[in-house]
């Protein structure tokens, strides 16, 4: 049967999984009794995924058409996940590049299109949701031809096939349509698939080589070592060389063979080289290692993957209300469980801490805090310090990451948004106006100025603004930042929140906490008015003197919470605070929990 491996890229949000569930269900992957048939985004399996809308794991399916298979792999658009797409597109030969018909090429969109090309995949680009109310397609694709003349390395690169789509509906066209309403199905992007994405170079007939681009387990199999096969076959019994990072070499036994087929594996006789498949058997695999014939065993170059830019201190929880919620609270616990996430999440690196804490690094907050709430979610409880940016020392001079950050944001909260990043020292570079009254601003940062300032612009624009960044380049470590949280509010008493006293906190500053909520000591109940901090005492009862004044507590009206997500607790941590992660809850706390110790620090 014939072949073709492509890859499916995007920025965030412009319909890459909506499009792979279109060419899923219009190949006749599914029964019209499947279950599959009638879900949306079938390949968001993850609980986040789905919460979130986003792609977190690349994955790949296959679908049969005119005789050829197709394997789609399905990528990440968020740039905090970029270890996924760079691990993944080496298995592609081609790739199609989703692009929202009214947002336009994103910071990711150039990310991702940045490493397609690098690798020299064949591109074809889909303007998605072109039935948009603001959709300015004309405007997107010589938006996109810039963005192409800008990445280009080579003539050939800026030859691009360019597509229309409707993929929440299943249609798409080679010209753009007149009515959107006409009848209309994926085939013009199968048959594009067909026509410019180049068949595997296969050498079917030489030694067996593959590099590890993914892996998966169950409790059925055990561990999958999944990749394309760069040459020769591989058949269930065949002993392989497994060739390791550290130069070293040691054999397996291939237990079992599978191929993609729809959203499920296969087992099968035989693979060849150009196909995709998961390998079970290889205990010891890791990522970016090679898996090759006793006879020859050559290793494949390793992926290089981009450095991590942050970094977070994680540790055994040591609050008052230590191990009342998890069900894995040890250290022990907590490093295996980092050690096994290392083997499948390639853009995350873990040091040991000075004090007994694990120092783990990733792409982005929003990188750690996807692993933060996946680890929450498995029953473990633990303890995170602030996001701190990870610096190089370059011929001896200290350099820290920039980033290019996108706002969108309604015009009349534009100047806010530049006053906002302007004090943490961002650069305005260009500023467009979009034709749904909101206004498009690209500014260069630092990773440091980034810190915290989602929940900020949120607030500010009455959360109508939508920010993206990309890393840029190292430049040498500049001034540092103002002052740029107000101080805490907090509980100088152990108990539980009541209403008169909230009442008195809350004349303070903004709460985070409802009445009759537990509390100890040096846990932050809210964000102080001013710069400093305050210790309030929220558990404290009026005094009854009479009956009429046992009711008093009834007349206080509170206003409701802010109640702070897992991404805006670590937004808010200061040096010398702490966030304490159980499955049930997430408290705030200073480092010292003791007033006079805390203000001594």
């Amino acid at each position: 049967m014939k072949l073709r491996n492509v890859a499916i890229i995007a920025h965030v949000d412009h319909g890459k999984t909506t499009l792979v569930d279109g060419l899923l269900k219009q190949s006749k992957t599914f029964r019209s009794n499947e279950a599959a048939f009638s879900q949306t985004l079938i390949m968001d399996s993850n609980d986040q995924e789905k919460e979130r809308g986003i792609t977190i794991l690349a994955k790949n399916t296959a679908v049969i058409y005119q005789d050829t298979k197709i394997n789609i792999i399905d990528t990440p658009g968020h740039a905090d996940f970029g270890g996924e797409v760079e691990r993944t597109l080496n298995m592609a030969d081609g790739a199609i590049l989703v692009i929202d018909a009214q947002e336009g090429p994103m910071p990711q969109t150039k990310f991702v299109l940045k490493k397609a090309l690098e690798i020299g995949l064949q591109l074809i680009v889909v303007i998605n949701k072109i039935d948009k109310r603001d959709a300015r397609v004309e405007e997107v694709i010589e938006k996109t031809h810039d963005l192409f003349l800008d990445l280009a390395t080579e003539t050939e690169h800026l030859d691009f096939p360019v597509y229309y789509a409707i993929a929440r509906e299943g249609k798409s066209w080679a010209e753009m349509p007149a009515d959107f309403t006409e009848p209309a199905t994926l085939t013009p992007i199968f048959d594009a698939i067909l026509k410019y994405v180049p068949a595997p170079q296969a050498e079917v007939d030489k030694h067996f080589q593959m590099l590890v681009a993914a892996l998966d387990s169950d409790t059925f199999q055990g561990k999958y070592a999944i990749g394309r096969i760069s040459r020769g076959q591989i058949s269930p019994g065949t002993t392989i060389s497994l060739l390791k990072k550290d130069g070293t070499e040691e054999q397996a036994r291939v237990d079992k063979v599978y191929v993609s087929q729809g959203l499920h594996r296969v087992e099968v006789d035989k693979a060849v080289a150009g196909d995709i498949v998961s390998l079970t058997g290889v205990k010891n695999a890791s990522i970016g290692e090679t898996l090759a014939c006793t006879n020859q065993p050559e290793a494949l170059p390793v992926i290089e993957i981009e450095e991590p830019t942050l970094k977070i201190s994680v540790a055994a929880n040591t609050s008052p209300f230590a191990g009342q919620d998890g069900k894995f609270v040890t250290s022990r616990q907590i490093l295996q469980r980092i050690e096994r996430e290392l083997e499948t999440n390639v853009s995350l690196r873990l040091e040991m801490g000075d004090s007994g804490n694990f120092i783990v690094s990733g792409r982005g907050e929003l990188h750690l805090s996807v692993f933060l709430e996946t680890l929450r979610r498995e029953g473990y409880e633990f303890q995170v310090g602030k996001p701190q940016v990870i610096t190089k020392m370059i011929e001896g001079k200290e350099y820290e990451p920039v980033e290019e950050l996108v706002v969108d944001v309604d015009t009349a909260y534009g100047g806010a948004v530049i006053s906002e990043i302007g004090r943490r020292k961002g650069v305005l570079q260009a500023q467009e106006d979009n034709s749904d009254s909101t206004v498009r601003l690209t500014f260069e940062i630092t990773t440091r100025g980034l810190l915290g300032l989602r929940s900020e612009l949120l607030t500010q624009s009455r959360g109508t603004a939508v920010m993206n960044s990309m890393f840029l380049r190292y430049q040498p470590l500049g001034a540092g930042l103002v002052q740029l949280r107000n101080g805490a509010l907090v509980a100088s008493e152990s108990g539980k929140t009541v209403t008169y006293g909230l009442g008195n906190a809350q004349e303070r500053g903004v709460l985070f906490l409802n009445p009759q909520t537990p509390i100890y000591k040096g846990m932050i109940v809210g964000l102080h008015a001013k710069a400093n901090d305050l210790w309030v005492n929220v558990a404290k009862e009026k005094k009854q003197t009479n009956m009429r004044a046992s009711g008093a507590d009834d007349s206080i009206m509170l206003t409701p919470p802010t109640i702070l997500t897992l991404e805006q607790s670590l937004d808010f941590l200061e040096d010398d605070e702490l966030l304490e992660v159980t499955p049930h809850n997430l408290r705030l706390r200073k480092l010292y929990l003791d007033q006079k110790q805390a203000k001594r620090q």
